[in-house]
């Protein structure tokens, strides 16, 4: 097995320009298959980032019961980004909840510089703060 050790990687024809070989044949742009962020919160009382576990983030805030934002440290080229998530409460049926992207009702957008998300219960039909909530972006830096 060969192990290459480097500190940065600079692509041949522009500096973002690096494939990588997937699979058998597949080659896929080393940039583009990289998370510009994530967190992992504890979304009850003042949403709290869980022992460290952050990368591009600058801050989350809570904006309603189950409902959150965060903001990132280097914004995304638009707010056009793909936004994912999921979570998990404890183990009683009354606090699991899913992740759902931009909240329903809400009247702010997601931005270059900030994305909206929400835990939402479908047994109980609400919004609900939950203890393990984890949330990433995919897309092209500014």
């Amino acid at each position: 097995m060969s192990e290459i050790k480097v500190d940065t990687l600079t692509g041949k024809t522009t500096a973002n320009d690096i494939t990588v070989t997937v699979g058998a044949s597949a080659t896929q742009s080393l940039e583009q298959g990289l998370v510009k962020s994530f967190v992992y919160l504890n979304g009850t009382g003042t949403p709290a980032v869980r022992n460290s576990k952050s990368f591009n983030i600058s801050s989350v805030t809570d904006t309603n019961t189950g409902q959150y934002s965060s903001t990132l440290t280097n914004n995304h080229d638009s707010a056009d980004y793909g936004v994912s998530g999921g979570n998990s409460g404890d183990n009683s049926t009354a606090n699991r909840a899913s992740v759902t992207i931009c909240a329903t009702g809400s009247t702010t957008a997601n931005t270059s510089s900030t994305y909206r998300y929400a835990t939402w219960s479908a047994s109980a039909s609400n919004y609900l703060d939950t203890t393990h909530i984890g949330v990433i972006t995919h897309g092209d830096l500014a």
